[in-house]
C-alpha cells in the first residue's frame, strides 16, 4: 500500500469517528442556528491526503513539483499557455503589474485605468509599480465600471485597463475589447472574484494580455492561500515568477530544466558580464520578493481543479436560489447576469433602496446567524491610505456602495438546507 493510499485510509477512519472532522463539507451535520458563513473551502478527504502526502514525501516543502504540476493544470483548465503560482492573490496582482511594466517598458507615471470602487489589491500593486492609477466610477445598475468613463479617460499616456468584474459578473466586454484595440491599449484581469467566468462562451480572460487569479478560502479554488499570475506570454510570467522569487533570473522549473534534487540543469553558466562563473539560480534580475507558495498548496489545487465544474455549477444553482429568496422583500434588488455571460458568482449581490434598509437586513440576517460581506471598500478613494490618489467625490456611485450594497455567499459548501434557513429567516424579516 503507498503512502497516498495509507494516508486516505487514515483519514477515512477518522471521518467514522469525527462527524464534523471536515465541517466545510457539503455533506456536513449543520443545523439551523448554526452560522451560515459565505464562503469556506469546499474540500474533503482527497485534499486533505494530497496535503498530508506532500509533507510526508521528504521532498522540498516550498514550490516543487506539486506547485509546477498545479501551474500546468491551471493554465490548461482555463486557456492560458504559462501560470506561476504565488503565495496569494494580492501577491499576484503585485508580481504581475511589475512584471507588466518590465516586459512593456512603461514608465513611472504611465496610467492604468481602474475602477474606484472594489478591492485594494487591484489599485495598490499600481501604485507600487511607480504606474498612476486613473479612477472611473461604476454603473448603478450592474455595479460594473462605466465603459463610457473609460473611453473619455484615455490619454496618450495611458497603458491598460485593470478589470475586476463585481464579484464575478462581467461588463460588456465586447465593448472594453473595441476600445481597447482602438486605443491600442491592454486589458489586464484581476479574475480573483471570476474564475470561470465566461462572455459568449470564452473565458473573460481570453483577450486579456495577463491575469491574476486568488486561491484563499473564499474563493473558487482554495488552497489554504495562493494566487496565480496566467498569460500567453511566457516572458511575462517568468519575470513575474523572478518578482516573486527573490528576483533571480532563473526561471528553471519542471522536470524538463530540473535535476532529480530539484536543483537547477542549467547550474553553472556565464552570467554575469564580466564572464564570471555563477550559479544559475543566484543571478539577480530585478529587486524581488520572496513570495513563494508551499508545495502542499499545489498538491490541493490539483484536486480543486477536478472539481472545479462541479463548483462552477453550484455556485451558479445557489445563487439563483437565494436571489429569487431576497427580491421577495420591497426595495431589494438582486444584480443579475447579461444574456452573453455564464457567470462563476462570488457571491450574491443586493442593492437596497436606501441605507435604512440595508442596515436593518444585514443587521437582521447577521442576528441570526447568516453571514454578509460590504462589497469591498466600496468607494477606496475614501479610504485613509488611498485619499491622496484622488478626489473620491468624483465618484457618487462608488460611494453610494457602501450604504446600499452587501452581498451574501453562494459558495458549495452552502447547502440546500441552509438556503432554507435563509428563506425562513428573510420571511420572518419582512413579517417584522
Amino acid at each position: 500500500m503507498s503512502v497516498k493510499q495509507k494516508v486516505n485510509e487514515f483519514i477515512n477512519s477518522l471521518q467514522k469517528e469525527e462527524e464534523n472532522l471536515f465541517p466545510y463539507l457539503a455533506n456536513n451535520n449543520w443545523r439551523p442556528g448554526n452560522p451560515v458563513y459565505y464562503s469556506g473551502p469546499y474540500w474533503d478527504e482527497k485534499e486533505v491526503t494530497s496535503a498530508v502526502t506532500t509533507l510526508l514525501s521528504g521532498k522540498w516543502t516550498s514550490a516543487g513539483e506539486q506547485v509546477n504540476k498545479f501551474e500546468k493544470e491551471f493554465s490548461i483548465k482555463f486557456g492560458f499557455d504559462h501560470s506561476v503560482m504565488v503565495n496569494s492573490g494580492s501577491s499576484a496582482n503585485l508580481v504581475m503589474i511589475a512584471a507588466l511594466k518590465k516586459y512593456f517598458g512603461w514608465k513611472d507615471g504611465d496610467e492604468i485605468i481602474v475602477c474606484a470602487c472594489g478591492f485594494p489589491t487591484t489599485i495598490a500593486p499600481v501604485v507600487q509599480a511607480g504606474l498612476k492609477p486613473v479612477f472611473v466610477d461604476i454603473n448603478w445598475d450592474d455595479l460594473n465600471w462605466n465603459l463610457d468613463q473609460i473611453e473619455s479617460s484615455i490619454t496618450n499616456k495611458t497603458r491598460a485597463v485593470f478589470s475586476s468584474p463585481v464579484l464575478g459578473n462581467s461588463y460588456d466586454l465586447d465593448r472594453l475589447i473595441d476600445i481597447c484595440e482602438k486605443n491600442d491599449i491592454h486589458i489586464i484581469a484581476d479574475n480573483c472574484d471570476s474564475l470561470g467566468s465566461k462572455w459568449k462562451g470564452s473565458y473573460l480572460t481570453d483577450r486579456a494580455v495577463a491575469a491574476s487569479c486568488s486561491f484563499y478560502a473564499a474563493h473558487h479554488i482554495c488552497t489554504i492561500e495562493g494566487g496565480m499570475v496566467s498569460s500567453n506570454i511566457r516572458e511575462v510570467v517568468d519575470i513575474a515568477r523572478s518578482y516573486a522569487w527573490w528576483g533571480r533570473g532563473c526561471y528553471c522549473v519542471g522536470k524538463q530544466n530540473l535535476l532529480s534534487n530539484g536543483v537547477c540543469g542549467k547550474r553553472f553558466s556565464d552570467w554575469l558580464e564580466n564572464d564570471t562563473i555563477v550559479d544559475h539560480k543566484y543571478v539577480f534580475g530585478v529587486r524581488g520578493y520572496n513570495l513563494k507558495p508551499l508545495d502542499l498548496q499545489g498538491a490541493i489545487g490539483q484536486v480543486q481543479i477536478e472539481k472545479f465544474d462541479d463548483i462552477h455549477r453550484i455556485r451558479r444553482k445557489n445563487k439563483s436560489r437565494i436571489q429569487s429568496i431576497f427580491e421577495t422583500i420591497p426595495g431589494v434588488r438582486v444584480i443579475n447576469e447579461k444574456k452573453e455571460s455564464e457567470t462563476s458568482w462570488f457571491g450574491v449581490p443586493i442593492i437596497c433602496d436606501d441605507s435604512n434598509l440595508k442596515r436593518s437586513l444585514v443587521s437582521y440576517l447577521e442576528d441570526n446567524k447568516v453571514q454578509t460581506r460590504n462589497y469591498f471598500a466600496g468607494n477606496i478613494l475614501l479610504h485613509p491610505g488611498y485619499r491622496d490618489l484622488g478626489d473620491g467625490t468624483k465618484y457618487p456611485n462608488a460611494s453610494k456602495v457602501l450604504d446600499n450594497v452587501f452581498f451574501v455567499g453562494c459558495a458549495p459548501v452552502i447547502t440546500s438546507e441552509m438556503i432554507d434557513y435563509i428563506e425562513e429567516v428573510i420571511t420572518n424579516f419582512s413579517k417584522s
